[in-house]
């Protein structure tokens, strides 16, 4: 998998990641979607959103 680029926002605010928690979010994210049947490999951009 190519490095993504990975931003994390909680209620509009940008939380800061280090190297490693971006890798492993960037990993777990990738590989769970990837998994589902109709995923393109070929995706540019992927979007999820959590809400409470």
């Amino acid at each position: 998998m190519k490095e993504a680029d990975i931003v994390l926002e909680v209620d509009g605010k940008n939380i800061q990641m280090n190297d490693f928690v971006r890798k492993i979010l960037a990993g777990m994210i990738t590989g769970s979607v990837g998994a589902l049947h109709g995923f393109d490999e070929d995706w540019k951009t992927l979007n999820i959103s959590l809400k409470r």
